[in-house]
Formats: C-alpha cells, structure tokens, sequence
C-alpha cells in the first residue's frame, strides 16, 4: 500500500471511529466509499444525469434476495407535489421536497399473490410473519445497494424511516396493492454542501460490536462510555452522547409517533403476520 493510500485510509478510520487505524488492512475504492458514507438532508435543486435511476434500480436488483423471491419493489418519484405530501406523512423533513429523486422501498407481496391467482394456486405461506420478514429484509438489502451505487456516483442520500409514521396515507398516495407496504424512503441528490455538517458521524468500537466466537459484554460499559465522549463532540452528535440517545429512541412510546400501531397497520394492509 502507497503512502497516499495509507494516510487516505487512516483518515476514513478516524473519522468513522477515532481511533489509530490497524496495522494491515485490506483497502479499495469500495471500502473506502463505505467508511466515507454520512446521511445528507440539505439538497441542491440540480436534476441527476439521465440513466441514474435505472443505474440505481439495477444496482438494487442486484442485491441478494431470500430464495430469489424478489419480494419487494420501489416506487421512484420526482413529481413535487407528491415528494410535499411524503415529506408532510413524513413529519415534515423537508429534504424530501428538495431531493430531486425519492425513492420509496416496498415489502411487497402483491406480486406473488397476483402470480398465484393467475397459476389457480393458494400460496398458505403468505400469511405468516416469517414471509413478511423475507419481503422486508428483500427491500433493505435492495436499498443498500441502492445507496452504495447513488454515492459511488457522487450523489448523497439519506433514509427516511418516517414513511412508516402514517403508512395507510402512504399506500393511499402511491397506489399501493394489498400486501404491500412502503418501509422506509431514501432521498437521492447532490448535497448542498453550505447546509450540510461537516465530517462522517463515529460508530461503536468495533469491540463493542465484533464479537468472536461467543457474545460477551464484559467490557462494553467502559467502551461506551468513550464512545459517548466520541459521539459529543461529532456533527450532530449533541452534548448529551450515545448513550441519551439511545434512551430517548427507546424510551418514552411517545417516540415512536405512531408507528406503535404498525402491527395493525400491516394487518389492514394486508399482511396477516400469522
């Protein structure tokens, strides 16, 4: 490994985990694009080059997927009014109007169920938990895939989970079929950078999360508690750290606004999660 490579991944490493790099460690373009990720809400109004969503959709198609049931779709939408409603359903993150792509990731299995209609066959499996599971891990991987390749592109992006505040508005807004459900939204665009904060925000240790052989948290008190010093003095880290954080997501049921209901959401939906 060059000198200019070295210091370039010894700065990735700092800013994800402030802290000295290891001694050897694999390195690429893609590793580097990964540790170099940060979610973006301020967005310019400039239009993506022409391509950039089907780039994006293949790259999602891509992805692994449980058995090659290719159990999820996505919604692409640029039309503003509807990115002003998403964003309104979305408790007003007002990135999703400026972002010039939004793109909302779907369990869906409509699709199979359509399949089986026209094939005269009952498909049992759909009403159970494990099948929605398989729908929802389907979309996540998609989604990943999908951001890698939109920051390869040097595009910034950032999920929105909020989707699932009000997710029957949602269907209703986007059409959705039956058995189908939008799970998180994902704004795609340039940065504007003036508004956007600067810097990667750190992650745990890696001791805290990268267990060998078996789970052990014998010190995992002592390594959040740095990592909470860490955290304090990131972008957008709040001088309270980590571990309030963690408390204040968790905590109060007032913090999950609405998705608390999601079980009988996805039942109306569609989704029996027997």
């Amino acid at each position: 490994m060059d000198v200019e490579t070295t210091r370039r991944m010894e700065a990735a490493w700092r800013a994800r985990y402030g802290a000295a790099a290891p001694a050897a460690m694999p390195w690429n373009e893609t590793i580097a694009g990964l540790l170099a990720h940060r979610s973006v809400r301020a967005y310019r109004g400039d239009p993506l080059a022409p391509g950039t969503l089907e780039a994006l959709a293949a790259a999602a198609q891509s992805a692994p997927t449980s058995s090659n049931m290719q159990a999820w779709s996505l919604v692409a939408v640029t039309e503003a009014a509807t990115k002003r409603e998403l964003a309104r359903l979305a408790a007003g993150q007002k990135h999703i109007e400026e972002c010039p792509l939004f793109l909302v990731f779907l369990a869906d299995l409509s699709r199979a169920e359509r399949l089986a209609g026209r094939e005269g066959v009952r498909l049992e499996n759909l009403a159970y938990l494990e099948t929605f599971l398989v729908a929802a891990f389907d979309a996540a991987f998609a989604a990943e895939n999908a951001l890698v390749a939109a920051e390869s592109l040097g595009l910034s992006t950032v999920y929105i989970g909020a989707l699932r505040n009000r997710p029957e508005a949602v269907a209703a807004l986007l059409g959705l079929p039956g058995n189908s459900v939008a799970l998180f939204g994902l704004c795609v665009g340039h940065a504007d950078e003036p508004r956007v904060p600067n810097g990667v925000r750190p992650r745990l240790p890696q001791a805290a999360v990268v267990h060998c052989e078996r789970y052990d948290a014998a010190k995992e008190a002592d390594l959040v508690a740095a990592y909470d010093r860490t955290f304090a003095a990131s972008p957008n880290g709040g001088p309270r750290g980590w571990t309030a954080r963690v408390c204040d997501r968790f905590g109060p049921l007032a913090a999950l606004a609405g998705r608390e209901t999601l079980k009988g959401t996805l039942r109306r939906l569609g989704f029996p999660l027997a």
